[in-house]
C-alpha cells in the first residue's frame, strides 16, 4: 500500500539525479546565516524576476528542483533554490517540528531573500514548500510578485492523516523508495527524521478545521497559479479546489497525467506554463 501511494512522492529524487551534474557547472550558490541559523541556497540565472524555489518535506534544492534550476530562463530569471533548515545542506541545525514550523519556513524563506539583496520576487512552491508559500505571500503581500503550488493543503483531514500514517514506517518502503534520502541524512537519521514530520503535520488535525492556514488565504493579494496533478496519490482533489475557492482572482490548472512530483514528471510542460504565467 505504502510503496503503490508514495512512489511517485519519492520517485522525484531519483527522477533528476542526472541533472544534478550540470547543474554543479551551472549554479552559484553558498549559506547565508539568516535567523540564526546558516542557510544553504543555490543561485541560477541573471534575470530582473527574482524568483524562489520552495521543496517539500525532507527536501532540498537540487533533489526537489533539478529542472527548474537547469532550465527556467536564465535572462528572465534570478532563481533561487533553498534548502529550509534542517534540511539538505541546511544543517546543523538538526530539524524539529514545533506547531509554527510552517510559519518559521516562510519567515526564513523571505528574510533570506531579502539577505540576498531581493525586495520583490515570485514563490513557486511545491508540497510542504507550497504551504510555506502561501504562508509567505498572505503575511508579505507587498514583497510577493507572483505565486504557484502545486501538491500543497491548507488543512489537515482525516483522509489525509490516512495517507500519511500509511507511509509511516519507512522500513516497509522499498530500498528504491529509501535510497535518496537515505544518501542525504544517513538511514537511521532518515527514519527518525520522516516520523517526526508525520507526528508534526498530524498536531494540525487538533486545530479548528484541521487548519494550517486556512484563515491566511483571503489575505493573498498576488496573481496566483494553482496547479493540480489529476493522479496526485498524497493529495485529494479537494484540496486545490479548496485553495481555488479562497484565493482571491487565483487560477488553476489541471495536468490530467500528473502525479505529485508533476514538476519532475512533466518537466517541460511545467517549466513552459510556469513561465508563461511569471512573464504575463
Amino acid at each position: 500500500m505504502a510503496s503503490r501511494l508514495f512512489g511517485g512522492f519519492l520517485k522525484r529524487r531519483t527522477d533528476v539525479q542526472r541533472s544534478v551534474a550540470a547543474l554543479r557547472s551551472q549554479c552559484s550558490g553558498g549559506r547565508q546565516h539568516v535567523n540564526g541559523v546558516d542557510l544553504h541556497f543555490e543561485l541560477t540565472g541573471a534575470g530582473k524576476h527574482g524568483v524562489l524555489l520552495l521543496p517539500g518535506a525532507l527536501g532540498s534544492a537540487r533533489t526537489d528542483f533539478g529542472p527548474q534550476l537547469k532550465s527556467l530562463s536564465k535572462e528572465t530569471f534570478t532563481v533561487v533554490g533553498w534548502d529550509p533548515r534542517g534540511y539538505g545542506r541546511s544543517r546543523p541545525p538538526d530539524r524539529d517540528f514545533p506547531p509554527d514550523f510552517f510559519e518559521r519556513d516562510a519567515k526564513d524563506a523571505m528574510d533570506l531573500m531579502k539577505a540576498l539583496g531581493f525586495s520583490k520576487f515570485s514563490l513557486l512552491g511545491w508540497s510542504d514548500g507550497g504551504i510555506t508559500a502561501l504562508i509567505a505571500a498572505a503575511k508579505n503581500p507587498g514583497k510577493i510578485r507572483k505565486l504557484v503550488v502545486w501538491g500543497c493543503n491548507a488543512f489537515v483531514s482525516q483522509q489525509d492523516m490516512e495517507l500519511y500514517d500509511a507511509v509511516r514506517d519507512v522500513s516497509k518502503w522499498s530500498a528504491r523508495m529509501r535510497q535518496p534520502m537515505e544518501e542525504m541524512y544517513g538511514a537511521e537519521v532518515f527514519a527518525k527524521l520522516w516520523e517526526a514530520w508525520v507526528d508534526g503535520i498530524s498536531e494540525y488535525t487538533h486545530r479548528p478545521e484541521g487548519s494550517i492556514c486556512m484563515e491566511l488565504l483571503p489575505l493573498i493579494s498576488c496573481p496566483t497559479l494553482i496547479i493540480h496533478g489529476e493522479k496526485d496519490p498524497m493529495v485529494p482533489n479537494f484540496h486545490p479546489q479548496y485553495l481555488l475557492k479562497h484565493i482571491k482572482g487565483s487560477r488553476l490548472h489541471l495536468m490530467p497525467e500528473g502525479k505529485h512530483n508533476l514538476h519532475l514528471r512533466f518537466a517541460d510542460e511545467f517549466n513552459r506554463l510556469v513561465e508563461h504565467f511569471l512573464d504575463e
